[in-house]
């Protein structure tokens, strides 16, 4: 898994890149209505799914279990994006729930992406952190529904803004244990 992250570390980049994007729009303008932020939330969803699937379609030298949860993750993005475009008079509630899912669901496949690592490479607390602050914003937005949907939006643009960093941090942290070569054992002489 780690030769993949570090091939395509440009790819967890711009996932924390669009991530930022959504965060600081969301953020700017609070006054959103659902239709807009449902928009921007498939976007960057779609996005998102778009690019865990296409790690998971080049990765080839990873494990099944590996690309396994980037194609779960992968397809959960892109079908929650499909989604909100597909059905776009969906109340705001249904809107929280498809998001809340989507946020557990990804932070629970990051989690479980960081522990693997942990074999593999010091500091993937950086994925860890990313797992563990989407499964918090789910667990939020579920358990926080009635809270007004301003307060809602800025609640999702503050989520974005910092999974954004940490996956922008973490695609920059693979981009130097490349170019440095201090990938452990096996995976040094694939990827050099």
């Amino acid at each position: 898994m780690l030769e993949v992250l570090t091939r395509y570390w440009w790819a967890l980049a711009l996932r924390g890149v669009a991530a930022l994007v959504f965060g600081v729009l969301a953020v700017i303008w609070p006054e959103v209505t659902v239709i807009v932020l449902l928009v921007m939330f498939g976007a960057y969803a779609l996005v998102d799914g778009i690019f865990a699937l296409g790690t998971a379609i080049v990765g080839r030298r990873d494990t099944v279990a590996e690309r396994v949860l980037l194609v779960v993750q992968g397809i959960t993005g892109i079908l929650a994006g499909i989604l909100t475009f597909v059905w776009p008079g969906m109340t705001t509630l249904v809107l929280l729930w498809l998001i809340a899912g989507w946020a557990i669901i990804t932070g629970v496949l990051g989690i479980a992406a960081a522990i693997r690592l942990r074999r593999e490479i010091a500091g993937e607390w950086l994925l860890a952190t990313g797992g563990v602050l989407s499964v918090l914003f789910g667990v939020l937005l579920i358990v926080w529904p009635a809270a007004g949907a301003l307060a809602v939006v800025v609640l999702i643009g503050f989520y974005a803004i910092a999974y954004g960093i940490v996956l922008l941090f973490l695609g920059l942290r693979l981009r130097k244990l490349r170019r440095e070569g201090q990938v452990s054992g096996a995976h040094r002489a694939a990827i050099a």
